[in-house]
């Protein structure tokens, strides 16, 4: 399949639907996640394609650990996602708290994958101090 370009392989896909259910679920987890990794590495605004594509720089925030500031973080981080991962559905985000890692924010991206039969997805995602974001299944 790599041999094909992606007009390619979409106007295949639409000759033949069935091509569809033979994608490998793990290949297209891992893509997923690092779409979303890409996602939220992305700070808004620095992108030309799309003024609202990443998420706000959080560690300008003060006072983040407050919870008026979580719910503003856990929304800005699903609507990024709801928007531009389109394979995923209703997506639910969950802090985890962390004493450890005081500086860093945990939590938890729940989905289903809606080609896959709505397969749930969790994704495990840090935010670090200095406002790195790193995602895993």
């Amino acid at each position: 399949m790599r041999e094909e370009r992606l007009l390619e392989r979409l106007r295949a896909m639409e000759k033949n639907p069935d091509r569809r259910e033979t994608q490998n679920t793990n290949r297209l987890i891992h893509s997923i996640l690092g779409h979303i990794q890409r996602i939220l590495n992305t700070r808004q605004g620095s992108t030309l394609m799309a003024e609202d594509f990443g998420i706000p720089d959080f560690t300008d925030m003060s006072g983040v650990y407050n919870s008026e500031a979580m719910r503003e973080i856990e929304r800005s981080i699903k609507e990024v996602i709801k928007k531009y991962e389109p394979r995923l559905e209703k997506v639910t985000i969950g802090f985890k708290p962390e004493e450890d890692d005081m500086l860093a924010m945990h939590l938890k991206i729940s989905a289903l994958i809606y080609d896959a039969n709505n397969l749930p997805v969790v994704f495990d995602t840090v935010i670090s101090g200095d406002g790195k974001v790193s995602v895993s299944s």
